[in-house]
């Protein structure tokens, strides 16, 4: 795992949509999130649309990227939450399970996906990738919409 954010993209003048799908469980990692993904996507893509959506857990959340996906008005959707290890394999399973779920939807609907459903031993980790600044997975997965989203606008240009 990257200890440091990837560059900035170069900043996007076109208008952009842009769907933030956010659990609410270990609510405080998540927003956090969430807050670093709109600011990046705010500094990044000025003329930005953010919509979120808020769903009970991170095993709802393919199930709204799937509807909104079916849209196809989003330039991309981030999928925001946070999964922590317990004592059994259930965080394991349910990690895979969302993960899979987000790619296929992402091939079958050709919306991008920025998978940003973290799956954490503790919340130290938790802390250091959600709420500071330093190595923000909300920030990388702002940055990676907003640079897919200019690939995909590219390539449907052609």
């Amino acid at each position: 795992m990257s200890s440091t954010a990837p560059p900035r993209p170069r900043i996007l003048e076109n208008r952009r949509t842009f769907i933030i799908v956010a659990s609410q469980f270990n609510a405080p990692y998540v927003q956090g999130l969430v807050d670093h993904a709109e600011k990046e996507l705010n500094t990044l893509a000025p003329n930005t649309t953010i919509s979120i959506q808020r769903v009970p857990g991170a095993f709802e959340i393919p199930v709204v990227v799937r509807e909104l996906a079916s849209f196809a008005k989003a330039d991309a959707i981030i999928a925001c939450g946070v999964i922590m290890q317990g004592e059994t394999n259930h965080a394991k399973n349910l990690n895979r399970s969302v993960t899979d779920a987000l790619q296929r939807i992402a091939v079958d609907y050709g919306v991008p996906v920025i998978n940003v459903v973290l799956s954490l031993d503790n919340e130290t980790q938790a802390g250091e990738r959600c709420l500071e600044n330093k190595i923000n997975r909300g920030t990388e997965a702002a940055r990676a919409a907003v640079e897919i989203a200019a690939v995909m606008s590219e390539l449907r240009r052609k």
